[in-house]
C-alpha cells in the first residue's frame, strides 16, 4: 500500500511539472508557460529558432491560447505557432521585424491580428487557413506578402494592402472567400500566379496603373466579379487569369496587353463581347473557351496566330472576321461555336490550319467569305476545301453592292478592324450591318 501511495503521488508530481513549461527557442530567447492561463510568453533579445516542421516546436503539445512577445524578440521563427488551434490572441511588439514561413500556419482560432509597423516581410503562408480570422491591419513597413501569406482565411472580409507592398505574391489571398472588395495600391508592381484565386466573394478589384503583369490564375473562379478594367501599363495576362470568373460581363484589355494568357477567360460565360486590343500578336490556347454568352469578338490586324480551342464552344457566336495578319490557326479554334452563320477570312493565302483530324467549325456549310482572288486557294487548301459554300467578299462589303465607288468609304477603327460605310451606315466585310 505504501508503495502504491509513492507511485502516485510521484505521477502527480510529474503531472503538476508538465503543466508549467519552459526552455529556450533561440540563442537569446527563451518562452515560458502558464497552464492556469494557456499562456506562452517569450522573452530575449534577437531571433527565434526557425523550425523544419511543426512537430519541432518545443510547445508543440501544450494547450496555448495566448502569446505574449516581449519586446526585444526580433522574429517569429517559421512553424513557431503552428498548429494552435486554441490560440485566440497574440501580441506582437515593435522589435520583430520579419514574421517567418508558416508562423500561425492553421491557427484557426485567431479572429483578428496586428501587425506591428516594425515588421517588413510576411513569409509564405504565415496566416495559411486561419479560418477564423476576420481582419488584419498590415502596416506601411511590409514591403511584400508572401505566397499563400493569408490563404485559405475564409473569415476575411477585407484587408487593407497599404502603398509600401511591391510584390503581391503566388496564392497570397487565394480562397479568401469571405473577401468582397480589395484595393491594390499604386506600390504594387507585379499580381502573383492564383493571388486572389477562389475568392468567390470578390465583386470589385481596382487594378493600379503600376501593374504590368497579372499572373497566372491571378482570379480564377472569382466568380463575383462582374467587371473588370485593367490597366494600361499592364503587358501580360496570365494564363487562366480570369478563368471562370462566371459573372463576369465586361473586360477592358488595354492597348498595352501583347500577350493573352492561355486559358486567360477561360468558361467566362457571362461575357457577351469583347474586343482584342491591336497590340495582341497572339490568342493562346483556349483563351476564351467556353465563353457561351459571346455573341461579338473582334480580331484585331496585330494577331498572326489563333490557339487550339481559343474560341471552342463559344456557341452564341454567329459570326467571325479573321483579319488578313493571321497566318496560322490552332486545332478546334471555333469547334462547338455552332451558332456560327458565317466566316470571313481576310487573308490572300490561306492561313495554315495545325491539324489534320480536328475539325475547325462544326458547320462547314456556313458561308466562307475570302478575297475573290483566293477563292480557288482556299477550295485547295487543307481544313478550307472542307467548306462547301464558299464566296468572295463583296467587293464594297455591302450586300446591295450597287453604290459608285465615290459613295463607299473604307474605314479602319483604332483596332484595326476593317469596315465600310455607305450613306452613314457601317457594314463589316461580309456584308452585315454593324449595328
Amino acid at each position: 500500500m505504501k508503495k502504491l501511495f509513492t507511485l502516485i503521488v510521484a505521477i502527480c508530481a510529474t503531472t503538476l511539472a508538465w503543466a508549467d513549461d519552459n526552455g529556450s527557442c533561440g540563442s537569446n530567447v527563451t518562452y515560458s508557460f502558464v497552464e492556469s492561463t494557456g499562456t506562452l510568453t517569450i522573452s530575449g533579445t534577437g531571433a527565434m529558432t526557425d523550425y523544419k516542421n511543426p512537430s519541432q516546436v518545443p510547445w508543440y503539445y501544450l494547450s496555448i491560447k495566448k502569446v505574449v512577445i516581449n519586446n526585444g524578440v526580433t522574429s517569429i521563427g517559421e512553424y513557431a505557432f503552428s498548429p494552435c488551434g486554441g490560440l485566440t490572441s497574440i501580441t506582437i511588439p515593435n522589435s520583430v521585424t520579419s514574421i517567418g514561413k508558416s508562423a500561425f500556419y492553421r491557427c484557426t482560432g485567431l479572429t483578428s491580428i496586428t501587425i506591428p509597423n516594425s515588421v517588413t516581410s510576411i513569409a509564405d503562408s504565415a496566416f495559411y487557413y486561419c479560418t477564423g480570422l476576420t481582419s488584419v491591419t498590415i502596416p506601411n513597413s511590409v514591403t511584400s506578402i508572401g505566397g499563400c501569406a493569408f490563404s485559405g482565411c475564409t473569415g476575411l472580409t477585407s484587408i487593407n494592402i497599404p502603398n509600401s507592398v511591391e510584390t503581391i505574391r503566388n496564392d497570397a489571398f487565394e480562397r479568401c472567400t469571405g473577401l468582397t472588395s480589395i484595393t491594390i495600391p499604386n506600390s504594387v508592381t507585379s499580381i502573383g500566379g492564383y493571388a486572389f484565386s477562389g475568392c468567390t466573394g470578390l465583386t470589385s478589384v481596382t487594378i493600379p496603373n503600376s501593374v504590368t503583369s497579372i499572373g497566372d490564375m491571378a482570379f480564377y473562379y472569382c466568380t463575383g466579379l462582374t467587371s473588370i478594367t485593367i490597366p494600361n501599363s499592364v503587358t501580360s495576362i496570365g494564363d487562366g487569369a480570369f478563368s471562370s470568373c462566371k459573372g463576369l460581363t465586361s473586360v477592358t484589355i488595354p492597348n498595352s496587353v501583347t500577350s493573352i494568357g492561355d486559358w486567360a477567360f477561360e468558361s467566362c460565360t457571362g461575357l457577351t463581347s469583347i474586343t482584342i486590343p491591336n497590340s495582341v500578336t497572339s490568342i493562346e490556347e483556349g483563351a476564351f473557351y467556353y465563353c457561351t454568352g459571346l455573341t461579338i469578338v473582334t480580331i484585331p490586324n496585330s494577331v498572326t496566330s489563333i490557339g487550339k480551342r481559343a474560341f471552342a464552344s463559344c456557341y452564341r457566336l454567329t459570326s467571325i472576321t479573321i483579319p488578313n495578319s493571321v497566318t496560322s490557326i490552332a486545332e478546334e479554334a471555333f469547334s462547338g461555336c455552332t451558332g456560327l452563320t458565317s466566316m470571313t477570312v481576310e487573308a490572300t493565302n490561306p492561313p495554315y490550319y495545325y491539324s489534320s483530324t480536328k475539325n475547325m467549325v462544326p458547320n462547314y456549310s456556313i458561308p466562307l467569305y475570302v478575297p475573290a482572288g483566293s477563292i480557288d486557294a482556299y477550295k485547295a487548301a487543307d481544313e478550307w476545301k472542307k467548306f462547301t459554300n464558299i464566296q468572295a467578299i463583296p467587293a464594297t462589303g455591302v450586300k446591295e453592292a450597287t453604290a459608285e465607288k465615290r459613295e463607299v468609304k473604307k474605314i479602319i477603327d483604332r483596332n484595326g478592324i476593317i469596315y465600310i460605310e455607305k450613306d452613314g451606315t457601317r457594314y463589316f466585310l461580309n456584308g452585315d450591318k454593324v449595328e
